[in-house]
């Protein structure tokens, strides 16, 4: 799996994760239980990760739904 998105906005995270979902990309939000060791300051971002043969159609959906900036590079 490679990072396509990195923030700590929770927000971000879910609406990103259900536009995945609804398009049946396969992710995973790396980190997402950190706050245990963190105290939930949120100071740790979470990592969105999806299958390498997902990266563009996933890069494309997020762009199209106007999280582009929030891309990590590629």
């Amino acid at each position: 799996m490679i990072e396509i998105m990195r923030t700590n906005d929770i927000v971000l995270i879910s609406v990103v994760a259900s536009l995945l979902d609804e398009s049946g990309i396969a992710h995973f939000v790396a980190d997402q239980y950190m706050s245990v060791i963190e105290g939930s300051s949120g100071f740790l971002a979470r990592r969105i990760m999806v299958e390498r043969d997902a990266e563009s159609r996933a890069r494309r959906l997020l762009t199209d739904a106007g999280f582009g900036e929030e891309l990590r590079r590629g």
